[in-house]
């Protein structure tokens, strides 16, 4: 894991080391999405988030069907309004 020190300049911007977008493969365009974990800032490519959700929603039982149950969900806080 490499770690490097960071500054946040004038309007909040930093700059991402070059040797940490050639390891995580970003490049000029590259989007990446931010979210805060507790007192953390998380940056993560579209690859990244997609492979993170797919590997959580991997143990959903195939029987399930997630659609109905939040269909059922919002129907039932519908009758609670």
């Amino acid at each position: 894991m490499t770690e490097i020190m960071l500054r946040v300049g004038e309007q909040g911007r930093m700059v991402i080391p070059s040797e940490l977008r050639k390891e995580l493969g970003i490049e000029v365009g590259t989007e990446l999405i931010a979210r805060v974990e507790g007192d953390h800032l998380v940056l993560e490519t579209r690859k990244a988030v997609l492979a993170r959700l797919k590997n959580l929603f991997a143990t959903v039982p195939s029987d399930v069907s997630l659609v109905d149950e939040l269909i059922a969900q919002r129907r039932t806080e519908a009758e609670l309004e």
